[in-house]
Protein backbone atom coordinates (compact mmCIF):
# COMPACT_ATOMS: atom_id res chain seq x y z
CA UNK A 1 0.00 0.00 0.00
CA UNK A 2 1.09 3.50 -0.60
CA UNK A 3 1.95 6.01 1.69
CA UNK A 4 -0.31 9.14 1.76
CA UNK A 5 1.46 12.46 0.89
CA UNK A 6 0.78 14.66 3.42
CA UNK A 7 2.19 17.69 2.11
CA UNK A 8 0.43 16.99 -1.56
CA UNK A 9 -2.77 17.25 0.62
CA UNK A 10 -1.71 20.22 3.07
CA UNK A 11 -0.77 22.40 0.09
CA UNK A 12 -4.03 21.28 -1.69
CA UNK A 13 -6.47 22.87 1.86
CA UNK A 14 -3.99 25.80 1.96
CA UNK A 15 -4.82 26.61 -1.70
CA UNK A 16 -8.35 26.29 -1.37
CA UNK A 17 -8.30 28.17 2.07
CA UNK A 18 -6.59 31.22 -0.20
CA UNK A 19 -8.79 31.24 -2.93
CA UNK A 20 -11.87 31.33 -0.81
CA UNK A 21 -10.19 34.12 1.67
CA UNK A 22 -9.63 35.77 -2.25
CA UNK A 23 -13.63 35.01 -3.15
CA UNK A 24 -14.55 37.11 -0.06
CA UNK A 25 -12.23 39.72 -0.45
CA UNK A 26 -13.29 40.06 -4.13
CA UNK A 27 -17.15 39.65 -2.92
CA UNK A 28 -16.37 42.52 0.25
CA UNK A 29 -15.09 45.03 -1.90
CA UNK A 30 -17.62 44.89 -4.70
CA UNK A 31 -20.56 45.06 -1.42
CA UNK A 32 -18.29 48.02 -0.64
CA UNK A 33 -18.19 49.79 -3.99
CA UNK A 34 -22.05 49.41 -4.69
CA UNK A 35 -22.60 50.76 -1.05
CA UNK A 36 -20.25 53.75 -2.07
CA UNK A 37 -22.68 54.50 -5.05
CA UNK A 38 -25.53 54.94 -2.54
CA UNK A 39 -23.77 57.18 0.10
CA UNK A 40 -23.79 59.94 -2.19
CA UNK A 41 -26.90 59.49 -3.71
CA UNK A 42 -28.94 59.60 -0.10
CA UNK A 43 -26.69 62.41 1.03
CA UNK A 44 -25.91 60.82 4.27
CA UNK A 45 -22.36 60.96 5.89
CA UNK A 46 -19.87 58.11 7.30
CA UNK A 47 -19.89 56.80 10.46
CA UNK A 48 -18.59 60.17 12.27
CA UNK A 49 -21.13 60.94 14.34
CA UNK A 50 -21.03 58.11 16.87
CA UNK A 51 -17.48 58.76 17.24
CA UNK A 52 -17.96 62.55 17.92
CA UNK A 53 -20.34 61.48 20.77
CA UNK A 54 -17.54 58.70 22.53
CA UNK A 55 -15.14 62.15 22.63
CA UNK A 56 -18.03 64.06 24.17
CA UNK A 57 -18.68 62.08 26.56
CA UNK A 58 -14.87 61.28 27.35
CA UNK A 59 -13.85 64.45 27.85
CA UNK A 60 -16.64 65.07 30.31
CA UNK A 61 -16.12 62.43 32.10
CA UNK A 62 -12.43 63.88 32.35
CA UNK A 63 -13.18 67.33 33.81
CA UNK A 64 -15.33 65.88 36.34
CA UNK A 65 -13.77 65.81 39.62
CA UNK A 66 -12.35 62.30 41.29
CA UNK A 67 -13.67 61.21 44.54
CA UNK A 68 -10.56 59.78 46.17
Amino acid sequence: MAKPNYQFEKRQRDLAKKSKQEEKRRQKLADKAGAEELAPATGSLPSAAPNANRIASATADSDSPSEN
